[in-house]
């Protein structure tokens, strides 16, 4: 709805909004306190509502919205939108009644038909489920397919397997779907004793995704309760074997592998039911749909409290948005004895971090580390918080830690080595620090941060600068667009005294990264020595407005004070072209 319809339907002109866009930002706080102004008028909390939903602040903007609905109960914008809000929050109750209330007014809102779909579901009224889920279902593509992916699991609730394949067979076949439907489709058959069809479709939808996590699972816990151990086994084998290694995916395997019989994975159709919402709702969060995304996430949290991935994923949403309470208290419900526990645990370490609590953040991996000490990624945690925070010396010591635990180093582990080796190099422990980058460079040859970090230390330093040239080249020929390595490159030519040639990718580097001091210094550098002394005085300035470290900085103002120093290459080749410079040998 455009912001014109809303300035009207609100009785508000131009000049109004202006005004009272100046006393919302004067007198509403929701990111700190949401609690809403009864005071106020409907038009200054739905303003604070938009406000804190900029701000993705959800909690307080469902206050400020539903504060304003209660001012102006007729207000259908104002409606829909803390509708929207209150389901985002995983405020049902309200939600529902707001969902009744718009269809009165609106018989075709989507959103609110598939809310009260849920809840006849959740319930056991399996026809009033599926007429709203009908009703929700005109409209896009994703739609179509969430609400038949969901109308399937009631008809099996209802005990319609037919009828619930049938639903599955009918949808719109476009390629990305076809993952969704075979999946479903399996888990269908499955929970409805069609074991052959289930194999089927989760043969077919392992071998187009095996890489996808929860068609590995399903499809190997199949297995298991067909009598099909070995396969079980290979099929996560290969799963693992092509992506990181989920925690899920490794403790099934070790469970089966334990001769333990892991049950199906979903034994009800309610859990079928929560599961579309989750994966609709997580694809949806991923491709930036946050706001839709988390009212998926927060039904398939209603119709299944106990869900970890779920809430692990609410957790990544309210990361992305910054939102790290919330963050927090997502992690903090995933169960201990979840596959996820310890994914958790890092996730909220860096979020407590994030809240300017380092030490609080060290000390929960500190204890994580004490209850899992053959876990390399609590201490790898631990490092990438204190490397952030500069406190290069006990980062150093957590990596090595990490590194102590390694039997034989894989090309995965080169990020350990690599960052140790820059704890390294800041505490001024060069032969140290040259050392790990080379053993990561080793392990992954064609790592670009490593070959940037490298080479540019060399060319730093003024030593290897031939070799250290090959290395940063070699990193911009994989990233030609990352800002820091073409300025590598450009002062690699720097150093080689090539000045012409580093002007053309300095300029470029800054183009890349106009906010970063260091590549402005460089070209500033770069511009003195090819006589543009105006541009170069004026890139140092840029240097100083962009917060340099305090050593960068001092040097900088001394650039600008005093210009830099005689180049030294250039003299003696004009001293031997005037045949002054000293014979060799003499």
């Amino acid at each position: 709805m455009s912001h014109q319809h809303i300035m009207k339907s609100l009785g508000l002109s131009a000049a109004g909004l202006a005004l009272a866009a100046l006393w919302m930002t004067a007198s509403a706080a929701p990111s700190t306190d949401p609690k809403p102004i009864d005071t106020i008028s409907p038009l200054g909390n739905y303003l604070a509502g938009r406000y804190a939903r900029s701000l993705h602040d959800t909690p307080a903007a469902a206050e400020y919205y539903s504060n304003a609905l209660r001012m102006d109960p007729r207000n259908e914008i104002i409606m829909e939108q803390a509708f929207l809000l209150e389901s985002a929050a995983g405020n049902w109750p309200r939600a529902f009644d707001l969902a009744k209330n718009l269809l009165k007014n609106e018989e075709t809102d989507r959103l609110a038909h598939f809310v009260l779909a849920a809840k006849a579901a959740k319930e056991g009224n399996a026809k009033q489920a599926e007429r709203n889920f009908d009703a929700s279902s005109k409209g896009p593509l994703i739609w179509e397919l969430t609400t038949r992916l969901a109308k399937a699991w009631v008809q099996q609730s209802d005990g319609r397997t037919n009828e619930a394949l049938k639903t599955l067979d009918d949808m719109k076949k476009a390629e990305w779907s076809r993952f969704f439907q075979r999946y479903h489709r399996g888990l269908i058959a499955d929970l409805g004793g069609r074991t052959k069809l289930a194999e089927k479709s989760f043969a077919e939808a392992f071998e187009k995704s095996p890489r996808t996590l929860r068609i590995a699972d399903a499809y190997a816990r199949h297995l298991v309760n067909s009598g099909n151990v070995e396969r079980a086994k290979e099929i996560l084998k290969l799963h693992i074997s092509q992506t990181t290694g989920h925690p899920i995916a490794r403790d099934l395997l070790a469970r089966i592998e334990a001769g333990e019989k892991p049950p199906l994975l979903i034994k009800a159709a309610s859990e079928g039911l929560a599961e579309v919402l989750y994966g609709i709702g997580d694809a949806l969060a991923d491709e930036g749909g946050t706001e839709m995304g988390t009212v998926f996430l927060q039904l398939a949290l209603y119709l299944k409290p106990q869900f970890p991935l779920v809430h692990q994923s609410l957790g990544e949403v309210y990361d992305t948005s910054k939102k790290y309470e919330a963050a927090i208290e997502a992690y903090n419900r995933v169960p201990a004895d979840s596959p996820l526990a310890m994914s958790a645990e890092i996730r909220k370490a860096y979020d407590v971090n994030s809240l300017d609590k380092p030490d609080e953040a060290k000390a929960l991996l500190d204890k994580l580390i004490e209850a899992k000490p053959k876990e390399t990624r609590p201490l790898e945690a631990a490092g990438i918080i204190m490397r952030a925070r500069k406190r290069y010396e006990e980062s150093a010591g957590y990596y090595s830690r990490a590194i102590d635990l390694l039997e034989t180093p894989k090309k995965s582990d080169w990020s350990l080595y690599y960052a140790r080796g820059v704890c390294r190099e800041r505490m001024q422990q060069w032969p140290k620090a040259e050392a790990d980058f080379k053993e990561a460079l080793k392990l992954n040859p064609d790592e670009p941060l490593i070959l940037n970090y490298l080479g540019y230390s060399w060319i730093d330093q003024g030593i290897n600068v031939k070799e250290g040239l090959e290395l940063v080249r070699k990193a911009v020929k994989l990233k030609p667009d990352d800002g820091y390595f073409v300025d590598s490159l450009g002062w690699a030519f720097y150093r080689l005294g090539e000045y012409a040639q580093a002007v053309e990718h300095l300029e470029r580097a800054v183009e890349l990264r106009p906010d970063d001091p260091v590549i402005n210094d460089h070209l500033g550098d770069a511009y003195w020595r090819v006589d543009r002394k105006l541009e170069a005085e004026y890139q140092w300035s840029q240097s100083l407005t962009l917060e340099p470290e305090e050593d960068e900085a001092k040097l900088t103002k001394a650039k600008l004070k005093d210009g830099l120093p005689a180049d030294e290459r250039k003299a003696a080749a004009q001293a031997e072209k005037s045949g002054t410079a000293p014979k060799s040998g003499n």
